[in-house]
């Protein structure tokens, strides 16, 4: 039986899009996606220069940022980046 074509949809929100890429189609569709890069040899980091930076947050931000960071299964330190990389792209499509 062949397989299913992979299909994503557009989204409404960010929720909506999480929600399904947690779902189990969305896991077939990661999964056969990565497979397809990696046999495919499409696969690469991206290569971004990082500079480590010390930054000093309230504490309750710390503490929202790690609860909600955990519900979504990733480090905290990587949902603040994450957090931070939409804000700005947001400003800057509205600059």
């Amino acid at each position: 039986m062949p397989k299913k074509p992979i299909t994503i949809p557009k989204f409404r929100n960010t929720q909506d899009e999480a929600d399904w890429w947690e779902s189990r189609e969305g896991k077939r569709a990661a999964t056969e996606l990565m497979k397809h890069a990696v046999d495919t040899g499409t696969v690469r980091r991206r290569k971004v220069a990082l500079k480590t930076v010390t930054m000093r947050l309230p504490e309750p931000d710390i503490e929202a940022a790690k609860d909600l960071a955990f519900r979504k299964g990733i480090p905290y330190q990587t949902y603040i980046k994450m957090l931070l990389h939409e804000a700005i792209e947001k400003e800057r499509r509205s600059a």
